[in-house]
């Protein structure tokens, strides 16, 4: 139970952890092999889809171990140690595959554990066909990640590991990438215009996180510009024409070279959430959500010209709109 918290082990022998009996039925429902479960009360078992632990080894043990090995404070009593699933033999739910859609997510150099379960959360939400990771991503299949992510691990298909010359693989041909702009408190009103127009605050910080790499990168490209020129607008204009994907990077290191390089070859933009002067950017997960949720109201017919004539995937009254309007006014004052 120690050894298979390792994430060397996990990868090297194809094993996960998983605890508590919700987390584990869903891993149960979407074809993950159980190998070995632990339990404290015959009851926690009989909660699991029975016909789904076949061939699985059922052990008894006292609470005090469970509650030893459990990084919970309030351990469930059950846990389990699983195959490392293979997204392309999961059964992911049909409710969730009727509402994918042509948005993918692309995790890059997401370091928090915390966020990025929240991130994948909000991708299984969104109705995301799929997420990557790129090498530098905390493990998706950390403990911490799996409790933030509520069971998105058996929502979506979830590629870890991922060099960024393998990342095109996983995409459809024709997938406009865009990276999102974290450098947003930078950027001011302009919301068109290009990345360099920003300042050149943001790109200061590609050299100080990438220093090792900079004199390699200013000798493949003309001086002055080593870093690739994308427009820069905001997240709720018009960005899903084509299939898309979007790059988030960890609050570190923000988005990496890789990634811009990608977004620029296909055409893609960094996608701004403006923020209030004065006030540090989103955070990963919170700018992962904005995104992602925009771009499923983009997908479904709620465009900005939609919501101009509108129309919207919801459709709301303007009566009722303007009682939430009223409504939360009288919340402010």
């Amino acid at each position: 139970m120690t050894i298979v918290k390792s994430r060397s082990f996990r990868e090297k022998k194809g094993k996960i952890l998983l605890e508590g009996r919700r987390l584990m039925a869903d891993a149960l429902r979407a074809g993950a092999q159980p190998q070995t479960v632990f339990f404290s009360r015959l009851e926690y078992v009989k909660e699991l889809p029975g016909d789904k632990l076949k061939g699985a080894s059922l052990v008894k043990v006292k609470f005090d171990e469970i509650k030893e090995w459990s990084d919970l404070v309030a351990p469930q009593g059950i846990m389990g140690i699983f195959a490392k699933p293979d997204h392309a033999k999961m059964k992911f739910p049909e409710t969730q595959l009727q509402h994918s859609l042509p948005l993918v997510l692309i995790c890059d150099n997401l370091r928090d554990p915390g966020n990025l379960g929240t991130i994948l959360r909000s991708a299984a939400g969104a109705g995301c066909c799929k997420v990557l990771l790129t090498k530098g991503c905390v493990d998706a299949w950390e403990p911490k990640v799996l409790r933030a992510g509520m069971g998105a691990h058996f929502q979506v298909p979830i590629i870890s590991n991922l060099e960024w010359k393998h990342v095109p693989d996983h995409l459809p041909s024709d997938t406009r990438v865009h990276v999102a702009d974290n450098c947003g408190r930078h950027a001011g009103a302009q919301q068109s215009g290009r990345a360099s127009d920003q300042g050149g605050v943001c790109d200061r910080r590609f050299q100080k996180h990438r220093k090792y790499q900079e004199e390699e990168l200013r000798e493949a490209v003309p001086a002055g510009n080593w870093l690739p020129d994308l427009k820069v607008q905001s997240y709720d204009m018009a960005w899903t024409e084509a299939p898309v994907a979007i790059v988030i990077g960890g609050e570190t290191h923000g988005v990496s070279v890789e990634s811009l390089q990608l977004a620029e070859s296909t055409g893609g933009k960094r996608l701004l959430i403006p923020v209030v002067p004065g006030v540090d950017s989103l955070n990963s997960a919170m700018a992962a959500s904005i995104l992602l949720f925009e771009g499923r109201r983009q997908l479904r017919g709620g465009g900005p010209q939609a919501r101009l004539m509108g129309g919207s995937e919801d459709p709301t009254s303007a009566q009722d709109l303007g009682a939430l309007q009223e409504e939360f006014s009288r919340l402010r004052s």
